[in-house]
């Protein structure tokens, strides 16, 4: 965690309940809000993945398939 960081966390931590969660909530809130570089990024990805699909470099996969992988590899 960068000084800028600790120093906020710190006087957050001195604010009453109620402040805090506003505060939690609106940091929250900032996450949610689109950028639009990184949607720029994903939907280029998406492009690049759909034509890799349709000239047949790629194969598509179940979801139900990749769900499994997933839990697998998840359980100890």
């Amino acid at each position: 965690m960068s000084t800028t960081s600790e120093a906020l966390s710190a006087q957050a931590a001195q604010l009453p309940s109620a402040e805090r969660i506003e505060v939690v909530e609106r940091i929250l809130d900032s996450l949610e809000q689109p950028d639009a570089l990184l949607e720029a990024l994903w939907t280029e990805e998406a492009n690049v993945r759909m034509a890799a699909y349709r000239r047949g470099e790629i194969k598509a996969v179940a979801l139900i398939d990749v769900i499994a992988k997933y839990n697998q590899s998840a359980s100890y």
